[in-house]
């Protein structure tokens, strides 16, 4: 077990209110957090930590990322060994817990091996929270054979493999089973066209009403729910009226689209840096006309989709769905999503409403006792300027599960 740790002298982020709290201790032992109060009784053999004023945190939460995604060329990573995947998908998550981000929910490719070499030690890296491969029709959105490719399959048995191809309602309940039982705790269905995909474009609704449903049932079934890759309008209204609960982009959303998803509960996952880091790379990396004209077409909408889902009441979570180099501008995010959201909903974004959407509210997102112990200390204060959690330089601690991975106090 970790050596308990009192932390005091700080400014403790209460991300329900939004506010700041003074004059509070925070005891961590083990994994969790144990107490929270103004005066706390520690265990002799605690270590004391005085952060001198710095903001006290709950770690963040991507909620749509890629680890397998190593490289941009989403080809070299299906082709890859999966033993070479699995070690630079290692990486990937190594990189993302030193920004700040404790957990990470994989929308495509990451597996139950993974999960299991975070929990074991192995991988010095956030939690991760699986679906297991995304689930796509023939041409769809995960299917990157180009049109002369008539080879069966994606290669799916492979880790660096984002996607399953399955047609028809029993290929779909086959599939989601197998999703399932490999460890998924959620389904997700590429439901819409996308940038990346060479055969689809964004306007194009994939599956029938049919198969959606059938993979709502089946999730539903195992106490879990659907997330569906969605742009348009009415790939998204269509995917709420079947049950879909997380809805991944949602950039050409219309405020009437968005006040049903609300009232079904739904939750968003806007992930504009995608876009702005294509729009900014894209000549450098190779992309085609074509390319950047789909990726105008979401850069554009994603900004005003804020402030419509925003209005509708619909909640947000932090996404960024960053491939391969790209990656480096993992801190954009946090700027865009300033020009709709006031910092304190961007931090809810990023932790509340990410631990909903991970299946473990009251455990992430929160400082209170009996929550899990992911922790960040931050030299600055998010609620006035978010950009100080940009900047990796600003985190003085960082903590998963009560275990330390960054530490500037051990050393000062």
């Amino acid at each position: 077990m970790n050596q308990p740790i009192l932390l005091t002298g700080g400014r403790v982020l209460d991300t329900e209110a939004g506010a700041l709290r003074d004059n509070l201790q925070v005891l961590v032992v083990g994994k969790r957090i144990v107490a929270v109060g103004e005066s706390i009784e520690a265990p002799s053999q605690a270590r004391r930590v005085e952060l001198n004023g710095a903001t006290l945190m709950p770690g963040l939460i991507d909620c749509h990322v890629h680890v397998v995604a190593e490289s941009l060329d989403l080809w070299s990573n299906m082709v890859a060994p999966s033993s070479l995947a699995g070690l630079r998908s290692a990486r990937v998550m190594e990189e993302a817990l030193q920004r700040g981000f404790t957990t990470l929910r994989d929308l495509g490719g990451a597996d139950h091996g993974l999960v299991r070499g975070v929990e074991e030690g192995l991988i010095d890296g956030p939690r991760l929270v699986i679906c297991g491969k995304g689930l796509t029709t023939t041409g769809g959105h995960a299917d990157l054979r180009p049109r002369t490719d008539a080879r069966p399959g994606m290669m799916s048995d492979r880790l660096g493999s984002m996607g399953l191809i399955a047609d028809g309602v029993d290929e779909v309940r086959a599939a989601c089973r197998t999703m399932i039982k490999e460890g998924a705790r959620f389904i997700k269905v590429m439901a819409n066209g996308g940038v990346s995909s060479p055969n689809d474009p964004i306007h194009s609704i994939q599956y029938s009403r049919d198969e959606i449903a059938a993979m709502v049932e089946e999730a539903e079934n195992a106490g879990l729910y659907v997330s569906a890759h969605v742009y348009t309008d009415a790939a998204i209204r269509r995917c709420v009226e079947l049950g879909v609960h997380s809805l991944e982009h949602c950039n050409l959303i219309t405020r009437e689209t968005a006040e049903m998803a609300a009232k079904r509960g739904c939750i968003a996952v806007p992930t504009l840096v995608a876009y702005e880091a294509l729009w900014l790379e894209g000549q450098a990396l190779g992309l085609g006309e074509a390319e950047f004209a789909k990726i105008d077409t979401v850069r554009q909408g994603g900004l005003a989709s804020l402030a419509i889902m925003r209005d509708a009441g619909l909640p947000m979570a932090f996404g960024s769905d960053l491939l391969g180099q790209l990656r480096a501008y993992h801190a954009r995010e946090f700027g865009l999503l300033a020009e709709a959201l006031t910092p304190a909903e961007i931090i809810q974004s990023a932790t509340l409403i990410g631990a909903r959407l991970c299946g473990m509210a009251g455990e992430l997102g929160t400082i209170s006792p009996g929550a899990l112990a992911d922790l960040l200390v931050v030299n600055g204060d998010p609620l006035s300027d978010i950009g100080v959690l940009g900047k990796p330089e600003n985190l003085a601690l960082i903590m998963r599960d009560g275990a330390v991975f960054k530490d500037d106090f051990a050393t000062a």
